[in-house]
């Protein structure tokens, strides 16, 4: 299976030149069977990324553009009367596919963002009284522009916690640049990448990386980060039970993806950002705190060995 994965590496790459480093992260969120938040500047690859990833991986895949207009039912789908039935037919929305690409998910209002959240926690659509399960597996893929740009609503804190992981792509280096505009449109590459993976050998990956080990000594390091996260002042709130599963599962494909069937400190060190960063919250923004000062402090602060 772990040449696979590298063959998903390697034909990803092909599209999004530079960034082996967040396609990694992208697939180790995908076999943890998280959702993926991805934010950066528009025209940075974000949505290459998540298109491509559907493709290698033989998903079924929906793009959905979110405006400020846009309702919840443009979504999640509705039920319209039938008079030759006599009762109302559900119409699915987008949602029902295997990966739903979230574009631009904090340019529409609160209301239409939450219409994602029984989805994304438990795989289902409530509507009208009849639930409506979604199809196995189930991704979201969303992207977002900074919350600094014109015309965005930032996703509440519920939403957020919903993704197991954020990531940003930056810019290219100037070698993955050159080669960027000597290759011309990537979107058309898109178009011709092989699906290297099936479904169930996607099942079969989630399943071995859910087997890596964890010894005592990375749960005792993973608790210290947390409690460290929820006593220091600088945090206005901790590391939840939900963030910190999210880390260790996280971990475990990481792993996997190193090709090791055991976990090792720097592998906690190397997703505590990408895991938590959107998950924590400054007492005070004094001095330059952020998410990422947050997650430097805690790598710095909680030694690995106690």
């Amino acid at each position: 299976m772990r040449d696979q994965i590298q063959a998903v590496i390697k034909e990803v790459s092909s599209v999004l030149y530079g960034k082996q480093e967040e396609i990694k992260l992208a697939l180790t969120c995908i076999f943890s069977r998280g959702h993926l938040l991805i934010e950066d500047l528009p025209g940075m690859g974000k949505t290459t990324l998540a298109h491509a990833l559907a493709k290698v991986l033989g998903l079924e895949y929906q793009r959905l553009q979110f405006t400020s207009d846009m309702l919840p039912a443009d979504i999640l789908g509705v039920s319209i009367f039938d008079p030759s039935a006599n009762r109302f037919q559900f119409h699915p929305g987008p949602v029902f596919t295997q990966v739903l690409l979230a574009d631009e998910v904090n340019r529409t209002t609160p209301k239409t963002q939450s219409a994602l959240l029984e989805s994304m926690e438990e795989g289902r659509v409530s509507l009208d009284g009849q639930t409506h399960w979604l199809p196995e597996p189930f991704f979201v893929i969303a992207t977002q522009n900074p919350v600094t740009q014109q015309g965005t609503f930032p996703l509440p804190e519920s939403q957020l916690d919903r993704f197991l992981m954020r990531i940003e792509l930056g810019y290219p280096d100037a070698r993955a640049e050159r080669e960027l505009l000597r290759g011309g449109d990537p979107r058309e590459r898109l178009k011709s990448l092989p699906a290297v993976i099936s479904a169930a050998q996607l099942e079969q990956i989630s399943q071995a990386c859910g087997a890596v080990n964890v010894s005592e000594s990375i749960l005792d390091y993973l608790q210290r980060l947390i409690a460290y996260s929820r006593q220091a002042p600088e945090f206005s709130f901790g590391i939840s039970p939900r963030g910190a599963l999210a880390l260790l599962n996280a971990s475990r494909s990481w792993a996997y993806i190193e090709g090791r069937d055991y976990v090792i400190p720097e592998d906690l060190q190397q997703l505590l950002g990408p895991v938590t960063g959107h998950r924590l919250r400054a007492a005070e923004d004094i001095g330059g705190f952020g998410a990422n000062a947050l997650v430097q402090q805690l790598l710095s602060q909680v030694d690995v060995v106690a």
